[in-house]
């Protein structure tokens, strides 16, 4: 049985992240999971240049994120999409383990 990839980035974040970073050579996108918000646990988006050997480095079309070894564990088989709805326009990450979230999406229980 094959294993799922740690994280994968969907056609919309790859264009929007490559629209975002556009000028802004070696940078990426960095999630990473915090603990707080209304479900427990919630996602933080950074732009970042530095990687540490431990990160985990997902591509697609040109476009970079990486998450670090502690974070990863949390959001394995996860997918970063990025939405236009009446929320409002935004990274989101499609988490198959969370068990709950918040109405926003920002936070997840595990």
């Amino acid at each position: 049985m094959r294993e799922s990839p740690a994280l994968t980035i969907s056609a919309n974040a790859a264009r929007q992240l490559n629209a975002v970073l556009n000028g802004e050579p070696g940078a990426a996108l960095r999630i990473s999971v915090k603990g707080g918000g209304c479900s427990g646990f919630q996602y933080a988006f950074d732009v970042d240049r530095a990687r540490a050997d431990d990160d985990f480095v997902a591509t697609r079309d040109g476009a970079t994120v990486v998450v670090d070894s502690i974070s990863l564990e949390m959001v394995k088989g996860s997918e970063l999409d990025f939405v236009d709805d009446l929320m409002g326009r935004a990274f989101k990450v499609k988490n198959p383990n969370a068990v709950a979230s918040c109405g926003c999406g920002v936070s997840f229980t595990l």
